[in-house]
C-alpha cells in the first residue's frame, strides 16, 4: 500500500471541513475569533500551522481563551515554536 506523501491539509477538502467544524466552540468569543481567523487565512495555512491549531483546539474553551488573550502561555506539549507562532497570529487577527 502506498502513501501519498504530497497530500497536505490544503489539498484535502475533508480535512479543511473538519478543522472548520472543530473551530466552532461553545464559548462565543472563541468561536468568533477562530471563525474570523479561518475566514481570513484558511487557504494559506501551512500543515505546521494546521497542526498548531489542531493542538489548540484540543484544549477546553477557557484554556484556549486564556492563551488567545495572552493571559497564559503554552506549556508542556503545547510549548512549541509553531504553536507560539500561530497564537501570535490569532492574537493579532
Amino acid at each position: 500500500m502506498s502513501i501519498d506523501n504530497n497530500r497536505t491539509h490544503q489539498s484535502d477538502p475533508a480535512n479543511r471541513a473538519r478543522l472548520r467544524w472543530r473551530s466552532r466552540r461553545g464559548l462565543l468569543e472563541n468561536d468568533l475569533i477562530l471563525t474570523r481567523f479561518l475566514d481570513a487565512h484558511e487557504t494559506e495555512l501551512t500543515d505546521e500551522e494546521v497542526d498548531a491549531l489542531t493542538r489548540l483546539l484540543d484544549l477546553s474553551d477557557n484554556a484556549l481563551m486564556d492563551l488567545v488573550l495572552a493571559r497564559s502561555e503554552p506549556e508542556g506539549e503545547l510549548d512549541l515554536p509553531h504553536v507560539h507562532a500561530l497564537l501570535g497570529r490569532l492574537r493579532h487577527a
